[in-house]
């Protein structure tokens, strides 16, 4: 919710191991529109949220910012689903087993699961991990730690958009 007080249109990608936020997505999206209307009050109208999931219960209301809530199970289906796009295309004989690398995985898998890799991930508590994504999904992707998600601050949030805007991408030099 505090993206919304800076930009427009973000994709927030949520992931969470043990899947809590999609097994109660519903409450998830009262809690942000409760959050919205209480930070916001009157400009809240001005800002709306697209809650995407994968499953077919997902809620969508005028899609300006989006919050994608991801689990480890849902790497798996696109992984499958990228293999099989690729066997279909060895099958037709539009490319051969010696095509596939890991530029035609990302390809396939972009394909499949239809929004970007992460620009920024904001990492809560001490271990280290890649967050079950994909090492080419995050290889430019900015990592920053903070000690806990339990009630997180504005001025924290603020502090590590902030650390993220200050980041320089030298892109292999």
């Amino acid at each position: 919710l505090f993206c919304n007080t800076f930009y427009r249109s973000w994709l927030i990608c949520n992931f969470f191991f043990k899947g809590i936020f999609k097994r109660n997505n519903s409450r998830l999206m009262d809690e942000i529109l409760k959050q919205q209307q209480e930070l916001l009050g009157l400009d809240c109208s001005k800002y709306s949220v697209e809650f995407a999931n994968h499953d077919k219960t997902g809620q969508v209301l005028n899609c300006q910012s989006t919050l994608k809530v991801l689990s480890p199970e849902d790497g798996k289906a696109d992984i499958v689903k990228a293999a099989q796009n690729f066997c279909q295309l060895v099958a037709q004989q539009q490319r051969t087993h010696s095509d596939l690398d890991v530029n035609m995985l990302d390809n396939l898998l972009s394909s499949t699961h239809g929004f970007p890799d992460p620009d920024l991930v904001l990492k809560f508590g001490p271990v280290d991990s890649t967050l079950g994504f994909l090492p080419w999904h995050i290889r430019l992707t900015e990592i920053i730690s903070l000690p806990s998600h339990l009630n997180i601050s504005y001025e924290e949030f603020f502090s590590a958009l902030h650390h993220y805007a200050a980041c320089e991408q030298r892109w292999g030099k």
